[in-house]
């Protein structure tokens, strides 16, 4: 009687685990992953967001994002004041004073209008608050 159960059981252990992972494939491989478009767009829109880790801002690009809404809630003035304070207190953002002043000279010609924005302007950056309304008007 052992003998045959002892029997039995080696059977069981040899066979058991392939049955299952043979069993497992094919019901894996026989659902349908994605029956409609939407399905897998939407796996792929996932699929992309695990992938790409999220990437740290920049802060020239904090700044320069904070200067623009500023900009767009009270005016030109306020936010080359801020530009100015954060250049003050954050030296490393001296090298990108320039960019963020003509981005704001830009943003204060699409909401102000050119003859507007230049009278905001004024020593902030090497006038570059300036140049950026003149070359976006």
């Amino acid at each position: 009687m052992t003998h045959t159960a002892r029997r039995i059981g080696r059977s069981l252990a040899l066979v058991l685990p392939v049955v299952m992972v043979l069993s497992g494939t094919l019901a894996v491989t026989s659902v349908q992953w994605a029956d409609s478009d939407n399905d897998s767009q939407l796996l792929a829109a996932s699929s992309e967001a695990v992938s790409k880790p999220a990437k740290p801002h920049a802060p020239q690009d904090v700044l320069r994002e904070k200067l623009l809404v500023e900009l767009q809630e009270k005016d030109p003035g306020t936010a080359l004041t801020g530009l100015q304070r954060a250049v003050e207190q954050r030296p490393s953002l001296a090298r990108h004073c320039m960019s963020i002043a003509k981005a704001l000279g830009k943003a204060a010609v699409e909401q102000y209008g050119p003859t507007r924005a230049h009278r905001f302007s004024r020593p902030v950056c090497d006038t570059s608050f300036a140049s950026g309304v003149a070359q976006f008007s």
